[in-house]
């Protein structure tokens, strides 16, 4: 089988990551390849916030701020998890749809777009021996987020990638039927 297919049939998401994270050398040739995922009438709506280090702190405040002010119900522990949460990797990549008005580009198809990059990103994460995690959330996919980032309006948090080396148990590959999922017209 060639290098490319496996890549793409052994990616898996780990349960945990730990340092060692991708450098800065191979973040560059990473989000190359984010770049090079389908875009209709050249928007480039993908950006991407890197988040590590102290960038973990700015993230987990900016996570129990909106939380304090948007979640229903929030109590101590789930205060506590939302504050936890950016550092179950030693790196982040914050997903963001920037989203342009165009005639024959709706924003889902931007939005699509950005979620086709984030797949290239794990793709090159896994073919440098490193792992990703795709995660969204109550941190994901509202109208409200985007003011604890310091985004725009325009752009919207699709998710967040947690980046690093894969550790501990790694979860099995269930072998998939395809047939369960492919109907042919003949």
């Amino acid at each position: 089988m060639n290098e490319a297919l496996n890549n793409i049939l052994n990616r898996n998401s780990p349960r945990e990551l730990s340092e060692p994270y991708p450098s800065e050398k191979e973040m560059e040739l990473i989000y190359q390849a984010a770049l090079r995922a389908p875009d209709h009438a050249w928007q480039r709506p993908s950006r991407f916030i890197q988040v590590t280090g102290k960038g973990l702190e700015k993230l987990s405040s900016a996570f129990v701020d909106y939380a304090k002010e948007n979640v229903d119900g929030l109590n101590e522990e789930t205060l506590s998890k939302y504050k936890e949460a950016p550092f179950r990797a030693p790196m982040i990549i914050i997903l963001i749809s920037e989203i342009k008005i165009h005639p024959k580009v709706p924003e889902i198809e931007q939005m699509l777009s950005t979620a086709a990059a984030t797949e290239n990103i794990l793709l090159a994460l896994n073919a440098l021996n490193y792992a990703g995690m795709w995660r969204t959330g109550v941190f994901a996919l509202n109208e409200k987020i985007s003011k604890y980032l310091d985004l725009n309006e325009n752009q919207k948090v699709i998710g967040y990638l947690y980046v690093g080396t894969a550790t501990g148990k790694q979860k099995k590959i269930p072998k998939m039927n395809t047939s369960d999922f492919v109907t042919e017209w003949i």
